[in-house]
């Protein structure tokens, strides 16, 4: 339990960077992410051949097919999600991507039969709160309703995301999150297709922030998260989840000089305060 909580989170921290390695590279949303998936798969389907694993999934056709549509939907969340960045800023839309723990944890319940204790509410409402002040500030001065409308549609995909992962019980560890990118990729790359094909001209001083991208951030990093969520409880990953749009902004105003006012700043504390009081209990780790 205790390592999956340390993998979880340092996923959490190489996607809360995302933004800022994206912001040197001048392609647009879905070839970045197309060029990302394309970067991390190869790495994690290398790492699964040389490990000497192999893989189990087609003995196990519904949860495989849960992973596909989960693969999907972070294939299109991620599109969604570097669309936002282009048109309302990186901090603001990871903050809006991330109200899709709202409707993991609304619904755990009903798909997990997970608990909503009164600790649970209380760092998740304070959580939810301070991301609502982020947002006040950000829409009253920076609206872009296709912007913001990306963000939250990024949400939602990112909710359908962690569900379906969360239903593949039996394709765990390197091979889940190897297929999970691969599948990704497939959508992301009929999309481009169909869009615009495959030619995307890449200037040289761009090359090593796409593979901070797609390696680092993209391909350890999914594997982090994907090998851990399915260890932690459903609404742990939901809360704990917003260290990324936290660190995302930190990280903003640290490397991007973006600014933020009294509001911002006290829903940020809202949201990390509510992530410790969420986790309070779980973090006393269990030998």
């Amino acid at each position: 339990m205790k390592r999956s909580y340390l993998k979880y989170i340092t996923a959490l921290l190489l996607f809360g960077s995302n933004g800022i390695v994206a912001s040197f590279i001048s392609l647009n949303s879905y070839e970045i992410v197309l060029l990302r998936t394309l970067l991390g798969s190869l790495l994690l389907l290398i790492l699964f051949l040389l490990g000497k694993n192999k893989f189990t999934f087609f003995k196990h056709k519904n949860d495989f097919l849960s992973l596909c549509f989960s693969g999907v939907a972070m294939g299109v969340s991620w599109i969604l999600l570097y669309e936002a960045y282009g048109k309302i800023g990186v901090s603001i839309s990871s903050l809006l991507y991330y109200c899709g723990p709202v409707l993991v944890m609304i619904l755990s319940p009903l798909l997990f039969d997970e608990r909503l204790t009164a600790i649970k509410l209380g760092g998740f409402s304070s959580v939810f709160i301070g991301v609502f002040l982020l947002n006040l500030n950000a829409m009253q001065y920076k609206a872009d309703t296709l912007g913001i409308f990306c963000g939250l549609m990024s949400a939602v995909m990112y909710s359908l995301m962690v569900i379906f992962n969360k239903k593949a019980k039996k394709i765990k560890g390197l091979e889940n999150a190897t297929l999970q990118l691969i599948v990704s990729f497939i959508t992301v790359a009929v999309f481009v297709a169909i869009k615009q094909g495959f030619i995307i001209t890449i200037s040289t001083n761009e090359i090593f922030a796409i593979f901070i991208l797609g390696l680092i951030n993209t391909g350890v990093g999914c594997y982090f998260y994907f090998s851990s969520i399915g260890n932690l409880p459903v609404q742990s990953v939901a809360i704990l989840g917003y260290l990324e749009p936290l660190s995302a902004v930190l990280f903003s105003i640290v490397f991007l000089g973006e600014t933020m006012s009294l509001i911002q700043i006290i829903g940020t504390v809202l949201i990390f305060g509510g992530a410790i009081i969420g986790e309070f209990k779980i973090m006393k780790f269990k030998k």
